[in-house]
């Protein structure tokens, strides 16, 4: 499970991913997209999630079909995610309550099944190394949630989190701000502690991401989240 993704890009491994789906054809079809990035290597795939990470447990990102054998399994998405998996579920289930569950569950990303190849293919690149790619069906799902328990954040605190979600780390982020690295951290975790505050705790990257475009703080076309992300940055820390 301490699969390191910067390992991943220097080329001593390919990132290892993890398929747990009910449903062979849907196996089949998700490991050949992948196959089709060299980066990417699938480890195991089943329908039962601990028996694949029982045979997998290096895995670096756990694409999860969020139906299993007739129950949602938002409960065992949650429960890899508080393990410190990197959990992609991956459903016919796109209505915006079930995509936002997923989400509050832990999900790093929410990839509707109808996506194709190339939106797959960069969630899981995405999800490897904590970076944020929002799918058009999530991002519609984020856009529009109603829910009305959203923290207020600063002019500051939200160009922080803007140019940080855009891939800059945060000593560019300093450098464009004309501020301090330091203070730079501090509005990142202070936008952090709000949500935790509010009950919707974001402690990755992609989910502190995902909780600014459900409520309006940052909008989708802002970080060009539509184009496939198919370079692979180094994490920004």
């Amino acid at each position: 499970m301490d699969a390191d993704p910067v390992a991943a890009m220097s080329g001593e491994r390919p990132i290892g991913v993890a398929i747990v789906d009910d449903h062979p054809v849907v196996v089949d079809g998700v490991r050949a997209w992948l196959a089709t990035e060299p980066r990417l290597t699938v480890l195991a795939t089943g329908d039962d999630p601990d028996e694949v990470l029982r045979t997998a447990p290096e895995a670096d990102v756990v694409l999860l079909d969020l139906r299993l054998h007739g129950r949602m399994a938002l409960g065992k998405l949650a429960e890899l995610s508080a393990a410190g998996r990197r959990v992609v579920v991956y459903s016919e289930h796109t209505d915006p309550e079930t995509m936002l569950a997923a989400l509050d569950a832990g999900a790093v990303a929410f990839l509707a099944k109808h996506e194709g190849r190339e939106h797959c293919v960069a969630t899981v690149l995405a999800a490897a190394s904590d970076r944020p790619y929002v799918p058009p069906a999530l991002a519609g799902a984020m856009v529009g949630d109603p829910r009305p328990d959203r923290p207020v954040l600063s002019d500051k605190e939200r160009e922080a989190l803007l140019l940080w979600f855009q891939s800059m780390s945060k000593a560019s982020v300093a450098r464009r701000m004309r501020i301090s690295e330091h203070t730079v951290k501090q509005y990142v975790d202070r936008a952090r502690i709000k949500y935790t505050r509010a009950g919707r705790p974001a402690a990755t990257k992609a989910a502190l991401l995902a909780r600014a475009i459900e409520d309006g703080l940052v909008r989708p076309e802002e970080i060009g989240i539509y184009r496939s992300q198919a370079r692979y940055d180094r994490p920004t820390p």
